[in-house]
């Protein structure tokens, strides 16, 4: 298939471009295969726009032919929006047909990723940075009751699994193999964290197939026993309501029953589902961009989208997790029903809270590529539209957002426990919707492989790992805190992202004024405290130098030299 195909007017003249904060444009648009560029080929001042077609969530028409009036709207999925004016109808339904038809290519292989070329030389391969065998390494103090299991190399016992998993070590391959078939997809109970002060560890899984004949499968059991030490009780934290898990048992999925997993209590912690959470990004993207709203209808329109009802919620559910964890030690199992999507927002969040090496720049990478990357949250299906898309697949949803939306709660209450700063929060959302980067593609790790995504696309961490780069999501306040976090839930403490959702509506540009501030002040005390270290280096060479040839330093130099 070629490009070609779609494109009908591969360029227009003297159309005017309106963004959000910024004067009008007139100037030129051009349609290539992945990229809408608009440019104002001015001598003087020549300024381009790039929007890859694949952020483009919406195209909205509006003709009005009596007025001269043919505008087109952009609405994106990271929430910006550009209008268009043309100067005929004609040149309007060509350019919008032509954006929608390429914004709208299922093939994998025909998105950007696969056809960009780093302008860059790669100071490291982000492909290789987090592999399973190297986070292993990460979970050394276990290593006497864990193993790194590949049973899963072929990806025949769990489609959405890594090559490589952590399993208890007494358990061996054939074991997992046939506890997996007794789980949703065959997503067994794997090792997602253990925690060093405590030795305890969370484990996540997707539902047992118990059914209304409430089946058993021993492995499971042994799988699950095994990670309890004499006398001791593990958690299983399902993520539904005792409802919603004993409905799915009508569907041949269901829970563990008590009388089979004696050693495991069972708490239910509901968060709700993934259509809820579209249902709900929509309504809350409503309000926002509802122009002249009074306070009153605002308020409204907010509390009933739920948007920060789901973030309590998740919130709640991942600080009891953690609480269990850090306070008695006890072992968990967390699941909902398929197990990539409010269990790894869960898990996510419960190492965020419990581990500060998850709050730096790296930390976090490799906890996403750990827990929604190689986990197999379906990326290519819940990102491929967002908020203002007209037809939604019911595989779409807001999943990753919300999680990104619940690091961002925790981090604007505790903004010195943080190396990253919000920009790169927002980094990390855009390019999982819409990126030049092959890290967000598709849905597992083993489509990754069948496509060559290593190969054939750059990683995004390839890209963060230059300094130049990384210098810039540099959160300046940040004071390495390894204390455990705990967020409050309250509804004073929970607030819009601004910078996200009312990115259209609120201009940012003070807060960033106000952090480049905070970064000068910071970088003018480093570098005076990197002045007194030299000048106090100099004073005891000199000092050295002194009694060496018998001479006696006069007292209080240092204070004169180095005053405080």
């Amino acid at each position: 298939m070629e490009f070609a195909e779609f494109i009908n007017t591969p360029k227009v003249d003297n159309v005017m471009l309106f963004q959000p904060f910024k004067n009008p444009q007139q100037g030129t648009l051009c349609i290539t295969g992945h990229h809408l560029i608009f440019s104002t080929r001015r001598l003087d001042n020549t300024e381009e726009l790039w929007l890859l077609h694949s952020n483009v969530d919406m195209v909205e028409k509006k003709s009005s032919p009596a007025s001269l009036k043919f505008v087109m709207i952009l609405k994106c999925k990271n929430y910006t929006m550009l209008q268009i004016d043309f100067q005929n109808a004609e040149d309007l339904n060509s350019v919008a047909m032509s954006i929608e038809n390429l914004s709208n290519i299922d093939d994998v292989t025909l998105k950007y990723p696969f056809f960009y070329r780093a302008m860059f030389e790669p100071l490291e391969d982000g492909w290789q940075a987090f592999l399973p065998e190297n986070e292993y390494t990460r979970f050394k103090e276990c290593s006497e009751d864990w193993r790194l299991s590949y049973v899963n190399k072929d990806y025949s016992v769990c489609p959405s699994y890594p090559h490589a998993v952590i399993v208890p070590k007494s358990i061996d391959d054939d074991t997992v193999a046939k506890a997996a078939a007794f789980r949703q997809y065959g997503r067994f109970p794997v090792l997602s964290y253990y925690h060093r002060q405590t030795k305890a560890v969370v484990m996540r899984s997707s539902q047992p197939l118990t059914g209304t004949n409430n089946k058993r499968c021993k492995e499971d059991e042994k799988l699950l026993n095994a990670v309890l030490s004499i006398g001791k009780r593990g958690f299983i934290v399902d993520t539904r309501s005792s409802n919603a898990a004993k409905a799915a048992q009508s569907k041949g999925g269901g829970y563990e029953p008590e009388m089979h997993y004696s050693h495991w209590k069972r708490i239910h912690q509901p968060v709700e589902r993934r259509q809820a959470f579209n249902d709900s990004l929509i309504r809350l993207m409503e309000a926002c961009c509802d122009y002249g709203i009074s306070m009153d209808k605002w308020l409204s329109k907010l509390e009933s989208s739920n948007w920060l009802t789901h973030i309590k919620d998740i919130l709640t559910c991942a600080c009891t997790v953690a609480q269990v964890i850090d306070s008695e030690g006890a072992n968990i199992l967390v699941h909902g029903s398929e197990g990539y999507d409010t269990t790894l927002q869960i898990t996510s969040l419960v190492q965020l809270v419990l581990d500060h090496d998850c709050r730096t720049i790296n930390g976090f990478e490799a906890l996403i590529e750990r827990e929604w990357l190689q986990a197999g949250h379906p990326f290519n299906d819940r990102c491929s539209k967002s908020a203002y898309a007209v037809s939604k697949s019911r595989n779409e949803a807001p999943v990753f957002l919300l999680f990104l939306d619940c690091v961002w709660q925790i981090w604007q209450q505790f903004p010195c426990s943080f190396e990253f700063n919000e920009e790169f929060l927002i980094l990390i959302f855009e390019h999982a919707y819409s990126s030049q980067f092959g890290t967000f593609l598709c849905n597992s790790e083993k489509e990754r492989k069948e496509y060559g995504l290593s190969k054939k696309t750059v990683s995004l961490w390839t890209y963060l790992a230059r300094p130049e780069i990384l210098e810039k999501y540099l959160n300046p306040m940040y004071d390495p805190n390894p204390r455990v976090i705990w967020p409050s839930v309250a509804p004073q403490s929970l607030t819009i992202w601004n910078a996200v959702y009312l990115r259209a509506m609120l201009k940012q540009a003070k807060q960033k004024e106000a952090w480049e501030e905070i970064k000068k002040i910071q970088d003018h005390d480093k570098e005076l405290r990197s002045k007194v270290a030299r000048l106090r280096r100099q004073l005891a060479l000199l000092e050295r130098e002194a009694v060496g040839a018998g001479v006696m330093m006069p007292a209080g130099l240092e204070d004169e030299i180095i005053p405080e």
